[in-house]
């Protein structure tokens, strides 16, 4: 058999012997041990481990890498989106697209083929967040697949004008339409915002993505509309088409109150995105005690057959003044705060930075490792799937639609008599 790629000697399961992988036009048509056949590349994994192709459901390319220019000080929600208006309202293309193509190198290197991105869509920046998407959409077409979510930052009703531009953002080639439905001046208009956002993506069949319920509490309604959100779903036959970022609110919910939430959410098939690095640093600002992780419920939302996935969500600005596009550091991090330590959970956390997020983004038919789907895949350097997590090791090969589209070279820095800990590893 002919092969535009062959991979030999990999490990996608644990327990189960290694694997040759053979890709055929973007494809892997033959999964097993020993494929005979010929390639025009041939990679030999020696062992390592591989994972499907890491999927960012939820990052912000345009404000990305603005940490340093008009630094926050208070480290609030509302400061950030201040101090990201001032700088928003000075964007500049060629800036916005090489501090997006930073992000993108990130990404591709670290493993990921498929990301989600929410440029602000809004009467301060305009379009320029779309306009730039679209063109490295084109450019980066090979080496990763870009959603663009038309995203109201700064409302929809309080923003007069908003929804005309979100309208030709979706004309220009925005995929999703996305929502901010707490950034409104009371409860009434959070809940004209969101019926303006299913009315968007009913009349353009796209799909729907919205921040919502970001706060340490359900005091405020506005930030406690995942209840009308998953009622609306189900109104408008919307199931399964519908993620929902940050969430956070729900983590302050009494486990009575929380258990309705959630059995809706499953029934709408809402998938939620949380954002830990984002939600970590954001949240419980005023508590003087015990502060608050800020976290949406992840445990009681798996647990109740909820799809959860997780993203980076910003790279260094007011919202989050750190990250790296790594998928890896974020799943980590995330197992240490919802306190997913046993092999059964790591797993979980590596499922919902992979096969979860790529449902959250609509992509679950293409994709995984298996004959038929689409050939997006990232080979580690470590031997073991459960060590993923714990290594956070270099993506030794990133493979997208079967094309190489990052290779990092594996050393060994630590040398005892000429041999590594891993008999397979050669130097």
């Amino acid at each position: 058999m002919q092969f535009d790629l062959l991979i030999r000697n990999v490990r996608i399961q644990d327990e189960a012997p290694l694997v040759d992988i053979g890709i055929r036009d973007g494809r892997i048509v033959a999964l097993e041990t020993g494929i005979e056949g010929k390639a025009e590349e041939l990679i030999d994994a020696e062992g390592r481990a591989a994972l499907p192709g890491f999927v960012e459901p939820h990052l912000h390319l345009d404000k990305a890498f603005l940490h340093r220019r008009l630094p926050a000080r208070l480290g609030t929600l509302e400061e950030a989106i201040r101090v990201t208006g001032i700088l928003k309202s000075k964007q500049e293309r060629s800036d916005v697209l090489a501090r997006s193509r930073q992000v993108l190198d990130m990404a591709i290197t670290n493993g990921t083929t498929t990301l989600r991105a929410h440029p602000d869509v809004d009467l301060i920046q305009g379009l320029i967040g779309v306009e730039t998407l679209l063109e490295l959409r084109s450019e980066y077409q090979d080496l990763i697949d870009i959603q663009i979510v038309a995203f109201p930052q700064e409302g929809i009703i309080k923003s007069a004008g908003t929804h005309a531009l979100m309208q030709e953002a979706l004309a220009m080639g925005a995929d999703v339409v996305g929502g901010c439905p707490y950034n409104e001046l009371g409860w009434e208009d959070t809940q004209r915002h969101i019926d303006i956002v299913f009315q968007l993506a009913q009349e353009n069949d796209l799909d729907i993505d919205m921040h919502a319920d970001f706060s340490d509490d359900t005091s405020d309604r506005r930030f406690a509309a995942a209840t009308y959100v998953a009622q609306k779903t189900m109104e408008t036959g919307y199931q399964g088409r519908v993620s929902l970022g940050h969430v956070t609110s729900l983590g302050s919910l009494d486990p009575d109150d929380l258990k309705p939430v959630i059995e809706l959410l499953r029934q709408a098939d809402i998938s939620i995105v949380t954002l830990p690095a984002t939600d970590l640093y954001l949240s419980g600002r005023k508590d003087t005690k015990n502060q608050r992780r800020g976290l949406t419920p992840v445990r009681a939302l798996h647990h109740g057959g909820v799809n959860v996935a997780y993203s980076s969500n910003n790279i260094r600005n007011a919202f989050t003044p750190f990250g790296k596009a790594d998928m890896l550091v974020i799943g980590n991090l995330l197992a240490h705060v919802i306190q997913y330590g046993t092999p059964e959970h790591q797993a979980a956390i590596l499922d919902m930075g992979t096969i979860n997020a790529a449902r959250a983004v609509g992509i679950s038919k293409d994709y995984g490792l298996a004959v038929g789907k689409c050939a997006d895949l990232v080979i580690l350097d470590t031997y073991q799937i459960a060590d993923a997590l714990l290594d956070i090791p270099a993506r030794s090969w990133v493979v997208k639609r079967g094309r190489v589209s990052a290779v990092t070279q594996h050393s060994c820095h630590i040398r005892r008599k000429e041999t590594c800990s891993n008999p397979n590893h050669h130097h």
